[in-house]
């Protein structure tokens, strides 16, 4: 875990450092939260709907709340850069849409139906799939898989257990954690762990 750092000072930033890594994201968003990056060295495309944008040391890049995007090497070559994730207040207009929004990110480990979402917003299942994901970049399942991770990270960032953050988080045993935590972030819960502890050091906590 020598290429990525996490460091987070308060609940409103954290620091994501990427020191000549080869990571690559899959579509992901980040809600309620500003994404500022900055390439140090190499170069990375990040990819936002069909637009491919090629960042080369010095290039700075900047990604709005509820914004589907990816994360993509240049034939696989080695990038660093420095990216803030900074907390912000989101407007939508469908109220009811984003209190559903809401109502997952705050406590994603519930089981909330398609069904039970499209009654509360006064639409169709299919329409209101359609809706959450043309406002938010995701499916309703999609967004509640993320949310589950974001909230994952949360509670490793607390020092729970790996048993305790499992549970609590929502996810039926320790492989599916680590099979969602994968595929959102790219590495393990322990690896996190790890990268969040070389964060502290460098901090000097």
């Amino acid at each position: 875990m020598n290429d990525i750092t996490y460091s987070k000072k308060n609940d409103e930033i954290e620091c994501v450092h990427y020191n000549n890594s080869t990571r690559s994201y899959k579509p992901h968003t980040h809600a309620g939260h500003l994404t500022v990056g900055y390439v140090e060295s190499g170069t990375v495309c990040i990819a936002i709907g069909q637009d491919n944008l090629i960042c080369r040391a010095g290039d700075e890049f900047r990604i709005e709340p509820n914004v589907l995007h990816e994360v993509k090497t240049i034939e696989n070559q080695p990038y660093s850069m420095l990216v803030l994730c900074i907390k912000t207040a989101t407007d939508y207009n469908d109220k009811l849409l984003k209190e559903l929004q809401n109502n997952i990110l705050e406590n994603p480990e519930n089981m909330y139906l398609i069904e039970e979402m499209a009654k509360d917003a006064g639409i169709s299942p299919y329409h209101m799939i359609r809706k959450f994901k043309h406002a938010f970049g995701l499916t309703p399942h999609q967004f509640q898989i993320q949310s589950k991770v974001r909230k994952a990270q949360k509670l490793l960032e607390e020092d729970k257990s790996i048993l305790e953050v499992t549970y609590e988080a929502g996810f039926c045993d320790q492989s599916h954690l680590d099979r969602c935590f994968q595929k959102v972030l790219g590495m393990k819960p322990t690896e996190y762990k790890a990268s969040l502890a070389k964060g502290r050091e460098e901090l000097g906590e």
